[in-house]
């Protein structure tokens, strides 16, 4: 048998084994009889013509023998199919980045300054991959999917991966850049004190003071605003050991959800486990603790029971303001409680009592 009988070249990886097996029928042999006459065991000739076990040399040359086709035949033909296996497999994979990219918003991304712009998709699946820091879309699934932390969501509404992963990452590169003691659950907690005596400032004037105390206890404190597929309010997780990060949105412009979201996320810090997982569920136990807490360390429940025992079926903002005054917190934290956790205030009533929260996106580089 001549080699020039065997020379289709498709395009497409065909293993050399479905070549050997029509040879076979050709000189009328089975597998048995073949790996006999090869001194092979008959399962290794079953692999080659599945194609899970390669032609070598040595094989090559005892295929020659027994079919009387040449071993250059053989050696080319298992070569190919590798070859050609190896462009499948990358064209496979370029097609799985490029839906891959399509998970995010990229058009946003350029926007905050996190990726380049392009219009080219193989680009901008490298963009991506640079700014994750990832070998592959494998490697950020693997380092996002189960991320470590604590999200709070509204209306239990789940992300989408891909823009909150994008978001989480910002955060990440921020929190690089802001320089931390290590983390002190004491200073911390004392750090809050103060914290809390600073919302009755206006939020743009006291935000870098915030900032600073946080880092002095250990913690990254940083705002990224949100992308397209998202509605989080905040993120907490552990950077290293001895830093942690809280990540807001400011998806509500106005103080009282901006300070609400902070002391929800500080909670996590001094209530959890280093270890603990992301709660992405706003009905889950540590959410609600979580709400609890920061409800408590804002408004003292003692003072917040004694404070609606006294309020009128119509509440007044300068009640309101009073109150606040007294408790030491912001206007905007006690009419939001009013308004969303005691349904006493109307949703639009008295909000002239809320600052409006407008810090500015410096970008990544930024302290913003």
């Amino acid at each position: 048998m001549s080699d020039n009988a065997q020379t289709f070249d498709p395009d497409y990886a065909v293993p050399p084994g479905e070549t050997l097996l029509e040879t076979l029928e050709h000189l009328g042999l089975n597998q048995k009889q073949l790996a006999q006459r090869m001194g092979r065991p008959i399962k290794t000739i079953n692999d080659i013509i599945k194609g899970t076990a390669a032609i070598t040399e040595e094989t090559a040359l005892q295929l020659e023998k027994v079919t009387d086709v040449s071993a250059r035949f053989w050696n080319n033909a298992e070569a190919n199919y590798r070859e050609r296996l190896a462009k499948s497999k990358k064209q496979e994979a370029a097609r799985r980045h490029l839906d891959w990219a399509n998970c995010f918003s990229y058009a946003k991304m350029v926007s905050l300054r996190f990726v380049p712009p392009t219009k080219d998709k193989e680009q901008r699946v490298r963009n991506l991959l640079k700014f994750f820091e990832v070998a592959s879309s494998a490697e950020w699934e693997s380092a996002y999917s189960k991320l470590q932390g604590a999200a709070r969501e509204a209306n239990n509404t789940q992300s989408e991966l891909g823009d909150f992963s994008a978001w989480l990452r910002a955060g990440e590169i921020k929190a690089r850049n802001v320089s931390c003691s290590p983390y002190s659950a004491k200073t911390f907690t004392a750090n809050l004190v103060e914290i809390r005596a600073l919302t009755r400032e206006n939020p743009i004037v006291a935000w870098p003071e915030v900032v600073r105390l946080c880092a002095d206890a250990g913690v990254a404190l940083v705002f990224v605003p949100e992308l397209k597929k998202i509605r989080v309010h905040g993120f907490t997780r552990w950077f290293t050991k001895k830093k942690a990060i809280i990540q807001l949105s400011l998806r509500y412009k106005t103080d009282d959800m901006l300070w609400f979201s902070f002391f929800h996320e500080a909670a996590y810090i001094l209530l959890h486990d280093k270890q603990d997982i992301f709660v992405r569920d706003v009905d889950n136990p540590k959410e609600q603790e979580a709400d609890e807490w920061a409800a408590n360390f804002l408004i003292p429940p003692q003072e917040w029971t004694v404070f609606l025992t006294s309020l009128p079926p119509s509440p007044t903002s300068a009640i309101i303001k009073r109150f606040a005054s007294q408790t030491g917190v912001a206007n905007g934290i006690v009419l939001g409680r009013l308004q969303h956790r005691e349904k006493r205030v109307g949703a639009g009533q008295f909000n002239h009592l809320k600052h409006k929260v407008e810090i500015k996106w410096k970008g990544l580089e930024g302290l913003g």
